[in-house]
């Protein structure tokens, strides 16, 4: 895989979280072409709440202004807690392509509602991507997403490979931090069909340990990163669950593999004071196999876990 390339749709995605935070979307030598909406991940907590579903903007479509290509850029969004929090990780059939198996359902009403632009008589994304007048001609499609976005990308990708006009159905996925999407059905077509996929993981991350396997699976082989790792110690990031998630530490992460300048991470998400204090304690603790066997007898817990 191509770090460059991962770390320049990882900055697109970004892009797409700008737009919701009302800000003018960074996104380099590409043009902003249209706008995909879709119902939030908590519309189902809206409507017990007694509040109109939310429509937001929830990803990009981009075309780059050299070589043509064209991109698909999906974020995540706030309903991602509640999904966490609800756990409930019902499926249902995916249902625009045949023999695709089954899909979280919370994962495919989002998917379900996503249209280029708003209003009754807005398209599919498939069906904007056949019909739309590109002011270049179109070499190639990615399709990028994080957290829920993943998940969304995962879907998009098998359902443009399989109905989408000839110039899109092969499409390049990168995804960052996604869930698992669905079942082992579901896995085996997607890999029939999407040739190539950059499922990029934080291995510190929860979000894509969730739903559990069985009955869910990934897509694809992860391209793993490490915020923390005991052996040997080593804390990237600020040890908590939103820092080991959100795109910014990914591309954090992501730059620290390529080798180059480093792209600073939230400064609420660097490691802080506190851990190179812990650094050294683990250090000492792990520096030969002697040391180790010392803390396993010596330890008040030595026996919580067996001999």
């Amino acid at each position: 895989m191509d770090w460059n390339k991962a770390i320049a749709y990882g900055q697109l995605v970004n892009a797409a979280y700008d737009v919701v935070a009302g800000e003018a979307p960074a996104t380099g030598g590409y043009e902003v072409v249209a706008t995909i909406y879709a119902n939030d991940l908590a519309t189902d907590a809206s409507r017990q709440r007694g509040q109109p579903v939310a429509t937001v903007a929830i990803g990009l479509i981009l075309q780059a202004q050299a070589s043509g290509d064209v991109v698909i850029a999906i974020r995540g969004t706030e309903g991602i807690k509640e999904w966490v929090q609800d756990a409930k990780f019902l499926m249902r059939q995916f249902t625009p392509v045949a023999g695709a198996g089954e899909t979280e359902d919370g994962f495919t009403d989002v998917y379900r509602s996503m249209k280029v632009g708003e209003g009754a008589e807005a398209a599919t994304v498939v069906k904007w991507l056949g019909e739309h007048q590109w002011r270049r001609p179109t070499t190639s499609l990615t399709i990028c997403g994080h957290s829920l976005g993943g998940a969304l990308a995962t879907l998009l990708a098998l359902d443009v490979a399989a109905n989408a006009e000839v110039a899109f159905q092969n499409p390049i996925v990168y995804t960052y931090a996604s869930p698992r999407t669905g079942d082992e059905q579901f896995i085996a077509k997607y890999n029939q069909l999407v040739a190539t996929t950059n499922r990029l993981v934080d291995n510190a991350d929860l979000v894509p340990q969730l739903p559990s396997d069985p009955p869910y699976k990934h897509v694809g082989e992860a391209i793993e990163m490490d915020s923390f790792t005991l052996i040997p110690p080593r804390i990237r990031l600020q040890p908590n669950p939103v820092c080991w998630h959100i795109m910014s530490s990914y591309l954090y992460l992501m730059s620290l593999e390529l080798g180059g300048p480093p792209i600073p991470p939230k400064p609420e998400c660097t490691p802080g004071d506190v851990v190179p204090g812990l650094l050294e304690q683990l250090k000492e603790k792990l520096r030969s196999t002697d040391k180790l066997a010392d803390e396993f007898t010596t330890h008040p817990l030595r026996k919580m876990g067996g001999n």
